[in-house]
């Protein structure tokens, strides 16, 4: 690894034209009332994780289109409710693992709903997922999930994401055990681009916990790293010719510079200078156009792991001061 991206001190500054189409909010606003017409159906059944002091519920619900999205919802046992309440989401290829692979924000108090990845989570990856992806899209694709659908908005596969993502709010806020006035999103790498657009969504979030973001300044991205997942668009524009105009549009609704300017509510940022995969100047591209309250956590020498769990202390310390 090294340093290949902006200087910090340029970096603190970065702000690029986003390249936002015009009826961006009125895409999202369809694109969600589209969803609401799916009753939320959430399914919370005792799972037992052989955890003490844990209780676990293995929950189902109705994402985008109406498709069964899996999660798991973890909750401190014997704590006298209505918690605080963290949505956690996934990194790329993978999916909500088992219960017990989720146990530190239980262990300051918050209860967990940890939301699958639709498609994600293969048994050769790192951790398993349960929950699959019914609508393909469209056109050829590059193997991974970057371009499923990429040459139309409506059949790009991270709107599916990001409006699962956001049902996953409602589907907490509905189990007796969370407080629906205290729902923190958090992720990292794709797990962090989908907070970042949740937040920009629901209005029913208080806080997001952003780290390493991936989703964020495509079009830089796939100019400066070579790295998947980013890497997957430029195999696709190396066969799929003459589409480049269309694929950077459909990107423009999925962009988190556009999500983040309309995130008002408080967030901690984590961003690594020698982070190939997701290059620093795509975080703070997203992170300048933030329209919270906002800090982000620096972490000169590290590559994608970020601050790995130094930053997980920082953001227990946010969480501890939300209350």
């Amino acid at each position: 690894m090294s340093l290949f991206d902006l200087p910090l001190d340029q970096l603190r500054t970065y702000r690029p034209e986003s390249g936002e189409p015009d009826d961006f909010d009125a895409f999202w606003r369809r694109t969600l009332d589209e969803a609401a017409a799916h009753p939320l159906d959430a399914e919370f059944t005792p799972y037992d994780a052989a955890l003490s002091t844990i209780d676990v519920r293995d929950v189902s619900f109705a994402g985008w289109g109406g498709h069964r999205i899996r999660a798991w919802l973890n909750v401190p046992a014997g704590a006298e409710g209505p918690l605080p309440t963290v949505v956690h989401y996934l990194g790329y290829g993978g999916g909500r693992g088992l219960p017990h692979d989720h146990l530190v924000w239980p262990a300051a108090g918050w209860a967990t709903l940890v939301v699958d990845t639709r498609g994600q989570g293969a048994v050769n990856s790192h951790s398993a997922g349960s929950t699959a992806d019914p609508h393909g899209g469209a056109n050829p694709q590059s193997p991974g999930f970057m371009t499923r659908g990429i040459l139309d908005p409506d059949e790009y596969y991270y709107r599916r994401v990001f409006t699962d993502a956001v049902r996953a709010v409602e589907v907490a806020r509905a189990h007796p055990s969370v407080d629906a006035d205290r729902i923190v999103v958090h992720g990292g790498s794709q797990g962090g681009g989908i907070a970042q657009a949740v937040a920009g969504l629901s209005p029913h979030v208080k806080a997001a916990l952003v780290d390493v973001p991936f989703l964020t300044h495509y079009r830089r991205a796939v100019e400066i790293t070579d790295k998947d997942p980013y890497q997957e668009i430029v195999r696709f524009l190396a066969t799929q010719h003459g589409h480049a105009d269309q694929v950077f549009r459909t990107l423009s609704y999925f962009d988190g510079i556009s999500f983040a300017a309309r995130a008002d509510v408080p967030a901690l940022y984590s961003v690594a200078l020698m982070d190939p995969i997701c290059p620093p100047s795509t975080v703070f591209a997203a992170y300048n156009n933030w329209a919270g309250p906002k800090q982000i956590e620096v972490y000169p020498w590290n590559g994608h792991e970020g601050g790995a769990s130094a930053h997980r202390a920082a953001q227990l310390r946010m969480l501890r001061d939300l209350g």
